[in-house]
């Protein structure tokens, strides 16, 4: 048996290590929320060709960090700058025609012209044989002229009539034909029009044969080739953003009451050997795990087990660089948050 003394001194031991275990919860522990179903995770993005063809180069390796538009693999472009020079030689055909069909318009403006100059000299001259018929119709009444004489100038004034009324019809079929050679211009245009539009959609083409990184990352899950044939939306490799690797926790409901965005937590990987890193509260999933499940649960017929359910959180990795380039998506991690920091007030707008 120990001694009174020992025995005061382990006693005293026991309740110093209490007070300091109830102490660290009261201060500390009573507000950290863990959990251990967590992982990391990166939105990472899937390669695909917009067009057809035959892969010539693959530019890139397995596992080879890129930069947002660096090229990734080339299609064959033969057909593609083949298609590209046949809409070239169109368009210029198609400018040949609006140019022949403007001075065409030119043309026909000057004979319209040319055909209103002859309307108004022969409506002068039928308007002095009408003048001349009517006073030799008067002279014929009073006997000073023969009838004869009277005949020609009514003729005269007749073949004048016919030759205005002749002259307006070639007026009106010249300004008719200049109508439909503008119209003619007009679907010249358009045509030259959409000329451009097959060029400019010929030269994305070409283009689009050499595919190009859309965002920073890795490389990973190649399976293009070269020679290999390759359709629109034909999976060739995955871009993954890992330097914008974040992590998701999936918290139990009732552990989210005092947990907000802002807030500072730790997340332990386990690829580091339970190393932890800071991080903070992002944002929170729209719903449960369970709502986005291939098959969501019914829980209207039969009998009914409540399950308490976990909702996914996002936090923000901060950590340097180096550390980073050893995370990739998948790995598991522990996640702790301290949720007696209040979160950051929003910012109020002006």
């Amino acid at each position: 048996m120990l001694s009174r003394p020992a025995t005061w001194i382990v006693l005293l031991l026991v309740l110093s290590a209490l007070a300091a275990f109830g102490f660290y919860w009261w201060t500390t522990a009573r507000f950290l929320q863990s959990t251990d179903d967590a992982y990391l995770r990166a939105d990472a993005v899937t390669m695909a060709p917009k067009i057809s063809g035959y892969v010539t180069d693959v530019l890139v390796r397995d596992n080879q960090p890129v930069a947002a538009g660096q090229p990734l693999v080339r299609i064959d472009p033969a057909n593609y700058r083949a298609t590209l020079t046949r809409q070239i030689a169109m368009r210029a055909a198609r400018q040949a025609e609006l140019a022949t069909s403007q001075a065409q318009l030119q043309q026909q403006l000057a004979t319209v012209e040319q055909a209103e100059a002859q309307l108004a000299g022969d409506q002068v001259d039928a308007k002095f044989a009408a003048g001349e018929a009517e006073r030799y119709r008067r002279l014929a009444a009073s006997g000073a002229e023969t009838k004869e004489k009277l005949a020609q100038m009514v003729n005269l004034r007749d073949r004048s009539d016919a030759t205005v009324r002749s002259d307006k019809a070639a007026l009106l079929s010249a300004q008719r034909q200049a109508q439909t050679m503008r119209a003619q211009i007009g679907q010249a245009r358009a045509q030259v029009e959409a000329a451009a539009a097959s060029i400019h959609e010929a030269d994305l083409d070409v283009d689009n044969t050499l595919i190009r990184a859309s965002i920073a990352g890795r490389v990973g899950d190649m399976t293009v080739r070269p020679g290999q044939y390759v359709q629109p939306g034909t999976r060739m490799l995955t871009l993954v953003p890992v330097q914008d690797i974040y992590a998701i926790a999936n918290f139990k409901e009732t552990q989210l009451s005092a947990i907000r965005p802002g807030q500072h937590a730790k997340v332990a990987i386990d690829a580091l050997d339970g190393r932890a890193i800071d991080a903070v509260v992002e944002s929170f999933a729209p719903g449960t795990g369970a709502e986005f499940a291939l098959l969501p649960p019914e829980n209207a017929t039969g009998n009914f087990t409540k399950i308490v359910q976990r909702v996914p959180v996002r936090l923000r990795l901060q950590t340097d660089a180096a550390t980073l380039a050893r995370l990739v998506p998948g790995l598991s991690v522990s996640v702790e948050i301290d949720t007696s920091q209040a979160p950051p007030a929003p910012a109020i707008e002006r």
